[in-house]
C-alpha cells in the first residue's frame, strides 16, 4: 500500500533570513508558481490554514510577514503588484512565475512528503515601501495587543479615569500626554539585543514587532524602539519625524553621502560619516508646539523636551549636545533633522540588507546583548587562549580606568560576583542571554568562519549609573 503523502510549499526570504512551510492541496503542486503565490501568499486564507492544522502559528507569522515583504500595500493596506526587481530560486536556479516548480521528495515524521522549496530573491528590490500601508496591515493584524499595548501604558501614567480622558485626544494637552506615555513605556523596556538570537531570532524587528517584544518582557535597540514609537503614534494620528543623532557630529548632515551608503552598502571607508547615525530619535509637531522624545534607554535619559528646549538641541548654530553613557563611555549627541526618505531607507536596510545587521550591533556598535542602569552585559568572542587573554585584559583595563567591577568569563556563563547578582536580580533576562549562545555563535561563525568559542563579559555599572544621574 503506497504511503499517503504530504505536499508542503517552503518559502524563505533570502534578505531577512525569514521562512515558513505549511501544506497545501496536492493538485496545487501542479499550479505555475504564480498561482501558488496568489492562493498561499497574496490572498493567503491564513484562518482555514491554521484551523485545518495546515500550518503552525509561527509560520503563520511569518507568512504574512512574507506578504508584505513581497507586496507593495496601497495606503488603505490592500496588496497590489510584487515589488519591481523580485525574483525566485528553487535549488540556487531561477524559476519564472508561469514555471511550475519541481518538487522533492522528503520523509517528514511518519509520511511521505513532496516538497515545493522557493527562495523569495529580494536582493535587487529597490525603497519603494508604502510604509502608510506597510503600518496599517501590521497594525491590522494584532490590532487587540497594540491597543491593549496602549491603554495598559496610559494606565501606568494616569489613572483609569484620566487614561481614558486622554485617549480621546481631544485637546493639545492630551495629545501632549498621551506621547508621554507610550514614550515613558517604551523608554522603561529592556534595552537589549539578545532576543535577536533567541526565540524568533529575528535579525531585525520592526515596529510592531519591538511592540510584541516589550509586550512579552524584553525590548529592542534604539532605532526598533523609535519604529514602535512611530508605529503607535502614526495610527493615533500624532505627526512625527526621524531625527538622526551622533558623538561629536555638528556639521549639516552629509545627506547625498548617506543616500550613497544605502545604495552600494560600502562602508569602509565611511567610519567619519557614520558617526551621523549612530541613534535616531522623533520630532513630534502637537498643534503649533515641537516635541523632541528619545524613548530609547540603554542609559540614553528619558528626552520629552518641549519647545524651546527641543530647538536649542536642534538649532543650526551652537547646537546643545544631550550628554550620554552607552556602558562604559560617555559620549556627547547631537540631533539633526534630516530628509525623511534617508530614515526610512536605512530602517528598510536592516532588515537584511545591511550585512550581519544583528551582529554589527552587538559587536562592531558596542551595544551588546543588555544595557541596564547596573549591568552591560555582552559577549566575548575568540579562537584559542591567546585570543581571549588579549580581548580580557582590553575589557579589565577599560573597566579599571572607569573604576568598574568587571568580569570576563571564557564560558557562556555568570559565574563571578557581578554576574551571580546579575542572576539575582533579573533571573528571566539572565535565563533568556543563556539562551542566545547557541544562535549567536551560529551567526557569528556564518560571517566569520568556523571555529569560535564564547564567553560573557559582565560589568556592573553602578558608578557609571550615578554619573549618567548627575547629568540628567
Amino acid at each position: 500500500m503506497q504511503d499517503y503523502k504530504n505536499y508542503v510549499l517552503q518559502l524563505s526570504d533570502t534578505v531577512t533570513t525569514r521562512r515558513c512551510a505549511l501544506r497545501i492541496e496536492p493538485e496545487h503542486s501542479a499550479w505555475p508558481l504564480r498561482s501558488l503565490l496568489d492562493y498561499y501568499l497574496k490572498y493567503c486564507p491564513i484562518r482555514q490554514l491554521l484551523d485545518e492544522s495546515r500550518i503552525t502559528e509561527s509560520s503563520a507569522e511569518t507568512l504574512q510577514t512574507l506578504q508584505d515583504l513581497v507586496y507593495i500595500a496601497s495606503d488603505d493596506g490592500q496588496l497590489r503588484g510584487m515589488f519591481a526587481g523580485i525574483s525566485f530560486k528553487q535549488a540556487d536556479r531561477a524559476i519564472e512565475l508561469d514555471d511550475v516548480p519541481e518538487t522533492t521528495a522528503a520523509r517528514v515524521g511518519d509520511r511521505q512528503a513532496e516538497i515545493i522549496d522557493i527562495a523569495i530573491d529580494r536582493l535587487n528590490v529597490g525603497y519603494d515601501r508604502n510604509w502608510t500601508g506597510f503600518h496599517k496591515r501590521r497594525w491590522d493584524r494584532n490590532a487587540s495587543l497594540h491597543t491593549r499595548f496602549v491603554l495598559d501604558s496610559l494606565e501606568q501614567c494616569y489613572s483609569p479615569h484620566k487614561a481614558s480622558v486622554i485617549l480621546g485626544l481631544k485637546s493639545k494637552k492630551d495629545r501632549t500626554d498621551f506621547l508621554r506615555a507610550i514614550a515613558r513605556r517604551i523608554w522603561e523596556s529592556q534595552f537589549e539585543s539578545y532576543s535577536r538570537f533567541t526565540g524568533r531570532k529575528l535579525i531585525y524587528k520592526m515596529g510592531d514587532e519591538t511592540v510584541q517584544n516589550i509586550v512579552e518582557g524584553a525590548g529592542g535597540i534604539c532605532s526598533e524602539k523609535v519604529q514602535a514609537l512611530k508605529f503607535i503614534t502614526d495610527q493615533y494620528g500624532l505627526q512625527s519625524e526621524y531625527l538622526l543623532a551622533g558623538a561629536e557630529a555638528k556639521s549639516r548632515i552629509p545627506e547625498d553621502k548617506l543616500r550613497e551608503l544605502l545604495t552600494t552598502f560600502d562602508f569602509r571607508f565611511a567610519k567619519r560619516y557614520m558617526r551621523y547615525w549612530q541613534h535616531t530619535a522623533l520630532l513630534y509637531t502637537i498643534d503649533d508646539s515641537i516635541i523632541l522624545v528619545d524613548a530609547t534607554n540603554g542609559n540614553i535619559p528619558f528626552l520629552f523636551l518641549e519647545g524651546d528646549a527641543a530647538r536649542r538641541v536642534l538649532g543650526s548654530d551652537n547646537k546643545q549636545a544631550i550628554p550620554v553613557k552607552m556602558a562604559v563611555r560617555g559620549e556627547d549627541f547631537y540631533y539633526h533633522r534630516v530628509s525623511q526618505d534617508i530614515v526610512e531607507k536605512l530602517y528598510f536596510a536592516m532588515e537584511g540588507w545591511i550585512p550581519d545587521a544583528d551582529l554589527i550591533q552587538v559587536f562592531d556598535n558596542e551595544l551588546g546583548l543588555y544595557i541596564s542602569e547596573d549591568f552591560f552585559v555582552t559577549p566575548i568572542v575568540f579562537k584559542g587562549a591567546a585570543s581571549f587573554e588579549r580581548l580580557k585584559q582590553e575589557y579589565v583595563q577599560v573597566c579599571a580606568d572607569a573604576d568598574l567591577e568587571c568580569s570576563v568569563n571564557s564560558e557562556w556563563m555568570f559565574d563571578s560576583n557581578p554576574g551571580r547578582r546579575f542572576m539575582e536580580q533579573e533571573p528571566e533576562t539572565a535565563r533568556k542571554i543563556l539562551d542566545a549562545e547557541e544562535h549567536l555563535l551560529i551567526r557569528y561563525d556564518e560571517c566569520h568562519g568556523p571555529g569560535h568559542e564564547a564567553g560573557l563579559v559582565i560589568i556592573g555599572l553602578r558608578n557609571a549609573s550615578e554619573d549618567l544621574r548627575n547629568t540628567r
